[in-house]
């Protein structure tokens, strides 16, 4: 039952910070066709269930490609104005759209890459049991500065146990992070290291 209710919050708050935030939002666009070359980055992640949808978030990187034509470490097409966007997470605000579309939810475990897929074990696939979030209790209990393991224990712990009380919590403590840019990235890394190790099922 709270879920479904708070489906309505979230297309409530989608639409209004779209509404009011459509000119900063339009000038960011600009802003970063300007410095990075590109407006929107889109990417395939796993939503609800498993199905495959497509996540939206302000271009934080240029387009930079060695000789061969593979792209360069994320570390060297990294702009200034992009790190900006990242610490301010301002890159994040194009997901208010994934929310409105049903994608998403304001709360839930962060959206990863369909490669990931078949790397879980059974225990954190229970993640993909509710919709994806803008923010979560792995975001704010460490976002992209805790391993992997613990992100996926946080998030499975969200998932068996949504309350408003919780998702208050996660209101609260996302705007305290946002306020100190905390947990932005994992050492030596633009944002996190790449998952590529799965325990026994």
């Amino acid at each position: 039952m709270y879920l479904k209710t708070r489906r309505l919050c979230d297309i409530i708050i989608a639409l209004s910070v779209l509404l009011l935030l459509i000119i900063p939002m339009f000038t960011i666009a600009c802003l970063s066709k300007i410095f990075i070359g590109n407006t929107l980055f889109k990417q395939a992640r796993v939503g609800k269930d498993e199905r495959i949808f497509v996540i939206y978030k302000f271009a934080t990187m240029k387009d930079l490609r060695d000789k061969t034509g593979n792209l360069l470490p994320d570390e060297e097409r990294m702009s200034r104005f992009g790190r900006y966007l990242r610490k301010s997470s301002l890159d994040e605000l194009p997901q208010f759209f994934n929310i409105l579309k049903g994608d998403m939810s304001l709360i839930g475990p962060r959206p990863l890459l369909v490669s990931y897929l078949d790397l879980y074990t059974a225990e954190q696939r229970k993640r993909h049991a509710i919709l994806p979030g803008l923010t979560g209790w792995a975001q704010v209990n460490g976002r992209n500065a805790i391993s992997w393991e613990e992100k996926f224990r946080l998030d499975t712990y969200y998932v068996e146990n949504v309350s408003f009380l919780i998702d208050l919590q996660i209101i609260f403590k996302t705007i305290q992070k946002i306020l100190v840019s905390e947990g932005i990235s994992k050492q030596g890394y633009a944002t996190t290291s790449v998952f590529e190790k799965t325990t026994n099922n």
